[in-house]
């Protein structure tokens, strides 16, 4: 670096400016700064200083700025005179910086502290400058030391001091005020005070990211989860990979460590498991090391001390390892603090924090995090012979309720068998008691193990349902056994028995249902599920037979599910409730009618069979029943665009939900009423709220990379449609890689809305890249329009990054791709428009407009000669645009040339600059013209050309003219109504007077 010379230094100074922050941009000033010493030019070491100050604040080495700018202090002591104005402002501006710094060094006695403090307040007065960022400096110290008379002086005279230029910005003192409150447990009042600041209000480089970070605890304590989720997600964004808000980042770990969602916290630290080692910036060390450790102590707790966490030191390491490093790390650089403050309360906050309980159990966040493998810690169980079922008595009880619940078909009938079962096998809870020895129980108990097995795909299900069923028989229960003879059934062709077999077994199940007495009110249910059953297996063992692709719809079983409808419909006892009421097979039947007329898209006979099916299911009071139906319904009204139907079904639906204990289930609902929500587009809140519910009840449900991931894509268009982007990006960033995995269609949707989500973040680079990906994949489909708009959108993105080059080619790929596609004239002429635009930016190639002129008239070529409106307004744009670019190219050669180059005598333009304006007025005129044929709808647009060429009337010497333009449409806008007219209106007559 020694034989850089000054300009060498000064350019390396300024890309060093521009470089993130970080250990890299920090040790390149340093280098620069002696390259710049050794020079012994004043003014650039000075420079150099500055530099290094300004990297170290933005990074996890803020307190190595001390020695720089002693230096730079030094250097203004040395020869104040040499310092310009602006020198001197940022020397007294970095002062704040450093006196917080010296606070966050325990090595700086605080003699040393005080000095500087004592230092800073004479500079100020002899500059004029108020106390109030000296009583703020002051205000960090005294918190620091606990001494909290000093405090309260500290934090009076900082509000009683006036505001000016040295004072930190709004958002700043925002933190800081809002923080004293939070730090005497005042959290309402730190929430009111940080609100101008959370709400976006106030921001700056580090702010609302602070702030944020730190409302999350206050917020859940006052019970605004809402909030504090929103802030998190927000939030955590802002700071992430930051290495100077690594506190910010640990307060996010702590946030996630103290709602339930470990395994999010985890993540966080995974993205930041670098800066676990040593710091220069202590405090910021013990301050992520603690978040850290709120999380590690809570890990623990639920049992995951021997789960892996992330590498430190080298070594991959478990939560307990990581736990007593990092704790042995926090608490030195305590006990450091409290030796130089000569208290014990940096320790015993440490602590206090470390120790804190969960605020809530679970405070769903909506974004994708992997579960947390099982805990190895023992769950509690109770002790035998006590608890809820502690007595003879109360097994019986619970034996009751469960068979009660079987009967009606409620919800909780399988956890209610689960827990007979439970305490029967294990003789807890008085169930030593009963009589195991009894038929009846064990059919029932045989039951529940055959119905768990075939769910969970154990092939043991078949014999379990045969042994139900003899010990249903020998207890005289027949129905029962019928019933268990039909799972042995269902079970041989679960498991792939032969058909001839499946078939004989679906007889024998039949004739024992036929074969019930008369007068057995469980007959007509037996029946009638028999029928229902065997239809189900009869159409799954002729999908079986087929070699070929299957129907999309089985006519022969539609046929035969309308024959048992029509057969059995009409009975009394399958329309009510009761014992023996068939009414919920009935609209299971009519159900999968629906389906079937679904899968083909025929609405219209799909309607009909779900409103039936719900009435059936209501009026045998199984409403939790009646709630898939209705969903299906209220999604057929959308689909038809009776959204306010749609609404009102779909709420009906949810109210029905509230006993159903799947989660799939409970989720289903509400996405249903979340997606009708967001058709409406007016309750985008209310849909989000909904999807967030629906992605907690999956995620609890182990379906969080299925059905949950397209719950969260649904989350992240609801919070789009909220504005609410950067929540929406991070639940969608969750789930693309589930999604992705779902099929090319998901894939690329999911893609094309994060590109969109990432644009409005002003992130165009990273929205290139998905709109891209999406792009390579829909190459593969045979429309080729797909990739046609995602090659445009890329493009759009890449000319925000400035990458021209790229997408430049990204619009030729555009444009070849809507030209083999066909019939998209409109399309066309908006890349073409698109790559004139870039070529006019080329400055390197001298041919810039010219390529540009003539993209633009290609543009005009592909949308002349129609009369429809689409082309119409497109010819518009186009000509409006034209016009745009000549000036552009006007300005331009007056840039290259020298100004009023394209000016003859008496400033008037030159022949060659007059007829480029007659050129540009022509075609403001036929825009305008054209923009009029669409009234109010382009008025906006009309009034542009209109101004634009009275200007142009105006250079031309014409002024008159223009006035004249101008004056028409004013008095045409007066005509027309509307806050557009009135606006447009206003702004022509401004214009109308600075022509006068």
């Amino acid at each position: 670096m020694t034989t850089l010379t000054p300009e060498e230094i000064h350019r390396a100074l300024d890309e060093n400016a521009r470089a993130p922050y970080g250990t890299a941009r920090n040790t390149h000033a340093e280098a620069l700064g002696a390259a710049a010493e050794a020079t012994g030019d004043r003014e650039l070491f000075r420079r150099a200083l500055v530099g290094m100050i300004e990297a170290y604040e933005y990074s996890a080495e803020r307190t190595k700025m001390v020695v720089p700018f002693a230096r730079l202090l030094q250097e203004y002591d040395r020869d104040p005179g040499s310092f310009g104005a602006h020198e001197v402002h940022r020397l007294f501006w970095r002062f704040k910086w450093v006196a917080g710094r010296i606070v966050e060094s325990p090595e700086i006695p605080l003699t040393a502290v005080d000095g500087w403090l004592t230092d800073m307040e004479r500079r100020y007065r002899l500059a004029g400058y108020s106390e109030r960022a000296v009583r703020q400096a002051e205000f960090h110290l005294a918190d620091a030391t606990g001494d909290q008379a000093r405090m309260e002086r500290a934090i009076a005279g900082w509000a009683a001091a006036e505001r000016d230029t040295m004072s930190d910005c709004h958002a700043c003192e925002t933190n800081t005020q809002g923080w004293y409150w939070a730090r005497k447990g005042d959290d309402a009042k730190a929430i009111e005070v940080w609100e101008p600041v959370l709400s976006g209000g106030r921001s700056c480089m580090e702010e609302p990211h602070r702030v944020l970070a730190l409302s999350l605890l206050p917020l859940v304590r006052l019970g605004r989860g809402d909030e504090a989720r929103s802030y998190h997600l927000r939030g955590y964004r802002m700071v992430r990979g930051k290495e100077s808000l690594l506190r910010s980042v640990g307060e996010h770990i702590e946030f996630c460590a103290l709602t339930g969602n470990e395994s999010r916290g985890l993540e966080i630290l995974a993205e930041h498991a670098a800066h676990l080692g040593p710091l220069a910036d202590v405090e910021s060390q013990m301050e992520f090391a603690g978040g850290v450790l709120v999380l590690l102590r809570r890990l623990t707790d639920l049992g995951h001390g021997d789960g892996p966490t992330v590498s430190h030191q080298g070594t991959n390491r478990t939560v307990k390892e990581l736990y007593e490093l990092l704790y042995a790390e926090a608490t030195g650089i305590a006990a450091r603090f409290d030796a130089r403050n000569g208290t014990a309360l940096v320790s015993r906050r440490l602590v206090d924090r470390i120790g804190q309980q969960p605020l809530v159990a679970a405070l769903p966040l909506g974004v994708r995090s992997a579960e947390l493998p099982s805990a190895s810690a023992a769950r509690p169980t109770a002790a035998r012979g006590t608890g809820e079922d502690g007595t003879d008595a109360e097994f019986t009880a619970l034996l009751d309720r469960a068979r009660a619940a079987r009967q009606q078909g409620h919800p909780s009938t399988e956890a209610l068998w689960a827990r007979v079962a439970r305490l029967a096998e294990t003789g807890q809870g008085g169930a030593d008691g009963a009589d195991l020895s009894d038929p009846a129980l064990a059919g029932d108990l045989l039951a529940h193990r055959a119905a768990t097995a075939a769910r969970t795909g154990d092939p043991a299900a078949r014999a379990l349902y045969a042994e139900a069923a003899a010990s249903y028989r020998a207890a005289g229960q027949h129905s029962r056994a019928a019933h268990a003879q039909l799972g042995v059934a269902g079970s041989a062709a679960q498991f792939d028995a032969e058909p001839d077999e499946v078939r004989e077994l679906l007889g024998a199940a039949a004739r024992a249902a036929q074969a019930l007495d008369e007068n057995d009110p469980e007959r007509l249910r037996r029946l009638v599920g028999s029928e229902l059953t065997t239809l189900r297996i009869e159409s799954y063992l002729r999908e079986r037979a087929t070699d070929g692709p299957a129907s999309p719809v089985d006519t022969r079983l539609v046929a035969e599910l309308e024959g048992l409808v029509a057969a059995y419909g009409d009975e009394t006892a399958a329309l009510t409730a009761g014992p023996g009421s068939a009414a919920d097979l009935l609209a299971d039947a009519e159900l999968m009618l629906a389906k079937l007329a679904l899968a083909v898209d025929d609405l219209d006979r799909a309607a009909p069979l779900l409103t039936s099916a719900a009435r059936r299911l209501l009026a045998a009071e199984q409403p939790w029943d009646a709630v898939e139906p209705l969903s299906l319904q209220a999604s057929v009204l959308a689909a038809r665009g009776q959204l306010d139907d749609a609404e009102s079904t779909a709420r009906t639906a949810l109210a029905h939900a509230a006993e159903l204990t799947e989660g799939a289930d409970q989720a289903g609902v509400r996405l249903t009423l979340a997606d009708i929500l967001l058709r409406r587009g007016d309750h985008a809140e209310e849909a989000a709220l909904l999807a967030l519910d629906a992605t907690h009840w999956l995620d609890e449900a182990g379906l969080a990379a299925t059905a949950g991931a397209r719950a969260r894509l649904l989350l992240a268009r609801a919070y789009a449609a909220a504005e609410r982007t950067a929540e929406a990006t991070e639940v969608l960033q969750s789930a693309l890689p589930d999604l992705v995995e779902h099929g090319e269609g998901e894939g690329v949707q999911a893609r094309e809305l994060l590109g969109g989500l990432l644009r409005e973040l002003h992130d165009p680079r990273a929205a290139a890249e998905q709109y891209l990906l999406a792009a390579e994949t829909a190459k593969r489909w045979d429309d080729p329009r797909f990739e046609a708009g995602l090659a445009h959108s890329a493009a759009e993105a890449l000319a925000d990054g400035g990458l021209h080059a790229e997408a430049e080619a990204a619009y030729g790929r555009s444009l070849e791709r809507w030209r083999r596609a066909g019939g998209n004239p409109v399309a066309e002429a908006r890349v073409l428009r698109s790559l004139a635009w870039l070529a006019a930016e080329d400055e390197e190639s001298g041919d810039g407009f010219t390529r540009a002129r003539a993209l633009m008239e290609e543009a005009l070529s592909v949308v002349d000669d129609s009369d429809e409106a689409g082309m119409r307004y497109e010819r518009a744009q186009t000509w409006q645009q034209l016009a745009r670019l000549l000036q552009d190219e006007l300005e331009d050669e007056d840039e290259d040339e020298g100004e009023g180059e394209d000016e003859g005598e008496e400033g008037r333009p030159s022949p060659e600059g007059r007829a480029t304006r007659e050129q540009m007025v022509l075609l403001l005129d036929q825009a305008a013209a054209l923009y009029a044929e669409f009234g109010a709808d382009a008025l906006h647009e009309r009034f542009q050309c209109v101004a634009y060429a009275a200007w142009t009337e105006q250079e031309l010497g014409r002024t008159e003219s223009g006035i004249a333009r101008l004056t028409t449409l004013v008095t045409e806008l007066g005509t027309l109504e509307g806050p557009a007219a009135a606006d447009i209106t206003t702004r022509a007559e401004s214009l109308l007077e600075q022509l006068r």
